[in-house]
């Protein structure tokens, strides 16, 4: 017999054809529109720079899941200091860039599940080979995101998040 890789979601009680093992956001929260024009900013799938005074890079926060080999990922923005901002970028198409020593940044994506909030907690970011994002390794402290990340999550969880995440939308006052 399959094993189902859905889930029936108990907010809407519709089945649901696969359990999302990762969420991803496009920008940094301060991004917005407007920067798109500004010639001091950009925007890329990986780097993000704000009128040349705030850069950011995309990684990954992986959340090891009991039972599973793969794990739960959050696709993130933390913010590096100019110095390591620029050297990442020096290092960005190096083969061996993840002997790189981490870099030290804030995070900067609201994840909304969370209390309290995620928007800045401290971070480290680990270059890993060319083709893979960046690791974040959250600061070990008792933000539940953090204890999550260090301790793991159930496949219930993952349903969980992949049920308030795919009901954010509806839920979100007018």
């Amino acid at each position: 017999m399959a094993i189902d890789p859905g889930y029936i979601c108990s907010r809407c009680g519709e089945h649901h054809a696969e359990l999302p093992m990762g969420y991803s956001t496009m920008a940094p929260d301060v991004w917005d529109a407007g920067l798109e024009s500004d010639p001091d900013s950009m925007l890329s799938s990986d780097q993000c720079i704000v009128r040349h005074e705030h850069y950011f890079i995309k990684g990954l926060i992986e959340i090891p899941v009991f039972g599973s080999e793969e794990p739960f990922s959050w696709g993130v923005w933390v913010s590096l200091s100019r110095e390591n901002f620029a050297r990442a970028l020096d290092v960005w198409e190096t083969p061996g860039r993840e002997s790189e020593q981490p870099y030290f940044g804030w995070l900067s994506t609201e994840l909304g599940l969370y209390t309290p909030r995620t928007t800045n907690l401290r971070t480290n970011a680990h270059t890993r080979p060319i083709g893979r994002r960046p690791s974040i390794e959250l600061e070990p402290t008792d933000h539940p995101l953090a204890v999550e990340q260090r301790t793991g999550i159930t496949r219930d969880r993952v349903r969980e998040i992949a049920e308030a995440v795919l009901h954010a939308e509806n839920e979100r006052p007018a």
